[in-house]
């Protein structure tokens, strides 16, 4: 059962790095110590969005090897440790799926702003910080883009 305990303690430390935060106030190493172009803008609108990390498939390998492991533990002998294996992979496998996708979908805001050209952009960030429409505000960007208020 100990054994069990470490997948499981295991697959929950490696699902809970599916999903990279995609907060307005949150950088990626390799955007620091980066230039980025700066244009003044209007949020012409704003409406929630669902962002979702593609499918890894590792909630499902990680739950079917922990529910093996897990099942294999259940009764004495051969066939019944051969059927608990076999029923905890596939419920194991069930679970990290759903894991997985809980893990890896974040809420977001997707941002129409008009640039004072008159050109209009999108940008899907965060809810960390919240814009409404008409406020003023700069569309950063270069390697990735955010709008952030003009205060």
């Amino acid at each position: 059962m100990k054994k069990s305990a470490l997948f499981l303690a295991f697959g929950a430390i490696l699902l809970s790095s599916c999903t990279t935060d995609i907060g307005t106030n949150e950088f990626d190493v390799s955007n620091a110590n980066t230039v980025s172009q700066v244009m003044p803008c209007t949020v012409i609108s704003v409406r929630p969005v669902t962002v979702r990390d593609s499918d890894s498939g590792n909630g499902a390998t990680l739950g079917a090897i922990a529910g093996g492991v897990a099942g294999s533990q259940i009764g004495s002998g051969s066939k019944a440790g051969v059927l608990g294996a076999l029923g905890g992979a596939l419920i194991g496998g069930v679970a990290g799926t759903i894991a997985e996708d809980e893990l890896s979908t974040q809420s977001a805001l997707e941002y129409i702003v008009r640039l004072q050209n008159g050109n209009m952009q999108t940008v899907t960030q965060g809810t960390d910080v919240v814009l409404q429409a008409g406020q003023k505000c700069y569309l950063i960007y270069g390697n990735h883009a955010r709008v952030i208020p003009a205060n």
